[in-house]
């Protein structure tokens, strides 16, 4: 299908998701923030895994390196598609009403001041832009900037996963939450990477890129797993709050059905050389992950926000529909500039 014939449906699917505007913008801006944040993080993702193939060498990274490139190109475009959900903050996040502004506000209502987050937010977008510039024009590779470019990476998106997903509930937190927001993005972006390479061609690359994405699907697990069993493990009403909105029984479905797509059943046919091996089964296997780690954003975000009426339901997959679609027309564009190259 042409570049043409896929931005048609993307902006089409956009449109309609506009009649939200009317029936329930908060809903809206919550299903628009989830769907960029996994747009988003796919690309940063896969420059992360850039960087990483830098600091590390081997094989593995020459295979992936390219189409990855050529996606983050779209970074600094996509971080400007944050601004729908600057404007639409105070919809969004409760503290946004004043609550900062009280006499004995503590250093987290100094933190989650209006002003203070829309600065944090623009400072965030600036950075990942500049780095998707730099690494994307850069002539030579360099393990001393790949480490720095991985720590401002680590260091943003964990704070910009504070700011963005988890002051969501602003009464909840997570020492882990960043970590988790991160190593997410790195296996978005490292699936994404095994959509856009030629499998067949790669094949004897496979199984090391197989061997990565598992790695991530367990370490993915494990911190979901840690924060999940210490927060539920000391009760305490501010912190299982979080997880009593996600105890409710359609997204407690959500839950197993992460547990079951985002880690077991990838970890199984990860587990066989074979299967890894295998081109058909791995493009089917980043697929999956792709639709689970969305599955994750909605799941983050969504029981998060207050009042959110049930038009989520259908606004939600249409607008990632939309920017799915979007998407995959720019790396299509990104992919015929390669080959042409």
């Amino acid at each position: 299908m042409t570049t043409k014939k896929l931005a048609l449906p993307a902006l089409v699917l956009l449109a309609a998701a506009l009649a939200g505007w009317r029936l329930d913008l908060r809903a809206l801006l919550a299903c628009y923030l989830a769907a960029w944040w996994f747009v988003a993080g796919a690309l940063l993702g896969g420059l992360a895994n850039v960087w990483l193939h830098q600091l590390t060498g081997g094989a593995w990274g020459e295979t992936i390196r390219g189409p990855l490139l050529r996606a983050a190109r779209w970074l600094p475009l996509a971080c400007l598609l944050f601004l729908p959900v600057l404007l639409g903050a105070p919809l969004l996040y409760p503290w946004q009403h004043g609550v900062a502004g009280e006499p004995d506000a503590t250093f987290r209502h100094l933190w989650l001041s209006p002003a203070f987050f829309t600065g944090r937010s623009v400072g965030y977008l600036l950075l990942w832009s500049v780095l998707a510039i730099v690494e994307t024009r850069a002539r030579t590779r360099s393990a001393a900037r790949a480490a720095m470019c991985l720590l401002a990476y680590g260091f943003s998106v964990s704070l910009a996963a504070v700011d963005w997903i988890m002051s969501l509930q602003p009464e909840w937190y997570s020492s882990v939450f960043g970590w988790l927001a991160g190593t997410g993005q790195m296996l978005t972006g490292l699936a994404l990477a095994v959509l856009l390479i030629d499998r067949g061609a790669a094949r004897g690359r496979l199984p090391d890129l197989g061997n990565l994405m598992m790695m991530y699907v367990l370490t993915w697990a494990y911190l979901a797993y840690v924060q999940f069993l210490i927060i539920w493990a000391a009760d305490l009403p501010h912190e299982i709050a979080w997880y009593l909105r996600r105890g409710a029984p359609g997204w407690q479905a959500v839950a197993w059905v992460l547990v079951a797509g985002h880690f077991a059943g990838p970890l199984c046919i990860l587990l066989s050389r074979h299967a890894k091996a295998a081109p058909a089964l791995m493009g089917v296997l980043a697929g999956a992950l792709l639709a689970a780690h969305l599955l994750d954003c909605w799941w983050l975000v969504l029981p998060s926000v207050p009042l959110v009426t049930h038009h989520w339901l259908w606004l939600a997959p249409l607008v990632a529909a939309g920017f799915g679609l979007l998407a995959w027309t720019a790396l299509a564009v990104g992919r015929k500039e390669g080959a042409h190259a």
